[in-house]
């Protein structure tokens, strides 16, 4: 996958950073977004450059849409183009439904489905023109399953909308070469969540243990090639069978 271009949002921790990082080992360029998390940022792109690459990084609210336009154009002005969008940014917060906040629940759509939306059309006027994209959607596993979520039901409900925006988008760009799909983590060991808190759901998990990072990296980078091009639209299950 040479001479490519990945502009990719939560770049600069957890899965985000590893994908990175991988794509810096096989030649790609890559811009990572932040919102918060700058030191954590610039080291990612001190990886990257270390391993042959070629990094940079931008904090951008992506949650507000005229913010991602610009960050897109930021990266096609610089670099070019944009082969590659992967929208791995997806806060949550754990409360109760009848105790969630106005603001709160407005947060969880803003930051997790609203920006692959504005991100994602914007991208797709270039690679429409190139005639080859990639785009790679997190998910969340068992979203698909549309089940009761007391404690996470915004972020929950956001991650149900980015699989039905996955498939409304693989459907429209398909004829022009741009695959969208998605990659709905179960428990992965990404630093997010304390390792007690992990090792605990371990027994809820077929498979008998926890996920790394590696798993999402395959996964992903297996949707970014060329071996990948009839694969649109779907929802890769990363959780060793929990939430099945």
């Amino acid at each position: 996958m040479p001479d490519r271009v990945a502009l990719i949002t939560g770049g600069a921790k957890g899965i985000g950073r590893e994908i990175a990082l991988a794509l810096a080992d096989r030649g790609w360029s890559v811009a990572v977004c932040y919102r918060k998390s700058k030191k954590e940022a610039a080291e990612t792109v001190k990886d990257i450059e270390s391993r042959g690459g070629r990094g940079i990084h931008y904090k951008s609210d992506v949650s507000n849409p005229a913010s991602a336009v610009d960050l897109v154009r930021k990266v096609e002005i610089g670099w070019g183009r944009i082969d590659a969008l992967i929208n791995c940014a997806g806060p949550y917060h754990r409360i109760n439904l009848l105790k969630e906040s106005v603001e709160g629940w407005h947060e969880m759509f803003d930051n997790n489905l609203h920006p692959v939306f504005y991100l994602s059309r914007t991208v797709a006027e270039g690679m429409k023109s190139r005639g080859w994209g990639r785009i790679i959607n997190f998910g969340m596993a068992n979203a698909d399953k549309m089940s009761a979520q007391t404690e996470i039901t915004a972020h929950y409900i956001a991650k149900a909308g980015v699989l039905i925006l996955t498939r409304s988008l693989a459907r429209l760009l398909a004829p022009h070469g741009i695959t969208v799909n998605a990659i709905s983590p179960g428990f992965i060991n990404s630093g997010s969540a304390p390792v007690e808190e992990l090792e605990g759901m371990v027994k809820t998990i077929p498979a008998g243990y926890i996920g790394s990072t590696k798993d999402a990296v395959d996964a992903a980078l297996f949707l970014l090639s060329d071996e990948a091009r009839y694969v649109n639209g779907t929802n890769i299950h990363l959780s060793g069978g929990w939430g099945l």
